[in-house]
């Protein structure tokens, strides 16, 4: 039986991973993949780095990595944006830039008997948004192979972050996970009538797989667990030079209350979900 620990969107928060990994570790799982979104919001973007690096075995790129290392048109971008991309490519080293800039865009492998595909939000492109409250039939398109996967099969287990919240979704014989998030945890489904405790959300996610590795055997075990840790928030949001980014309160909002800093956004996009706005 092997055991997978799946990491996601830790956008710069030290603290929150060293927590996931030293949890890792105390469960003695030695295989962990990463689905990218390492940089990003929090300060410590090269720390992470460097420790995804060490412990990762595998770690494919997310929107993160591909906007803000990646060469783009500033004459495109607004001034916040382009505080934003400056601010962030000057916490990595250029090595490391070069590290993330080769990132693949997607893994498979077989876990007993199922081809499971990694890919950060869905199979066409690091940045398309597919809800966990969402349209069937979208859900379905992250089951789908494209120019970009590595086989033309449809996934049985297909895995993917960008959301920042985890959940578990069956449809059609074929199962999404979706670890969450270790840095920058979420719920964007918010109702100050029927919300509850925030501290549901506001801790360090990740996802641990159980199966037999490169098996075509669908006889074999396999098991699926999602894990959520606290981990001291206050602590960092005090890392040196945290201060410096241009979007700090909103991020810290973000860590203490696990809601998203674009609500407004958000609701532009539910009726493509078929959620009503009025039920936010």
């Amino acid at each position: 039986m092997t055991e997978i620990a799946i990491i996601s969107d830790i956008h710069g928060n030290l603290e929150a991973l060293k927590t996931v990994l030293k949890d890792i570790e105390k469960r003695k799982i030695k295989k962990i993949y990463c689905l990218g979104d390492i940089i990003a919001k929090g300060c410590n973007q090269q720390a992470c780095v460097d420790l995804v690096r060490e412990k990762c075995t595998i770690v494919i790129s997310g929107n993160c990595e591909d906007f803000f290392m990646n060469e783009i048109d500033l004459t495109q971008q607004n001034e916040i944006a382009i505080a934003r991309i400056n601010w962030n490519r000057k916490k990595i080293k250029q090595e490391t830039a070069q590290y993330l800039r080769n990132l693949p865009f997607c893994y498979e492998f077989y876990l007993s008997g199922r081809l499971v595909r990694l890919v950060h939000a869905h199979p066409e492109t690091c940045y398309r948004f597919i809800g966990n409250v969402d349209k069937i039939e979208r859900q379905y398109e992250l089951f789908l192979p494209s120019k970009k996967t590595l086989s033309d099969k449809r996934a049985d287990i297909l895995i993917y972050g960008h959301l920042h919240t985890p959940y578990m979704q069956k449809i059609y014989n074929r199962i999404i996970l979706n670890p969450g998030s270790v840095g920058n945890a979420l719920d964007i489904y918010r109702n100050p009538l029927k919300d509850g405790d925030e501290r549901n959300t506001t801790v360090a996610n990740y996802l641990i797989l159980r199966g037999v590795e490169d098996s075509h055997n669908w006889e074999d075990e396999i098991s699926y667990e999602i894990v959520n840790l606290n981990y001291d928030i206050e602590k960092e949001l005090k890392s040196n030079d945290i201060k410096d980014n241009i979007e700090f309160n909103k991020y810290k909002e973000e860590l203490l209350h696990g809601k998203y800093r674009d609500m407004e956004k958000v609701k532009r996009s539910l009726p493509e979900q078929g959620i009503e706005q009025d039920k936010i």
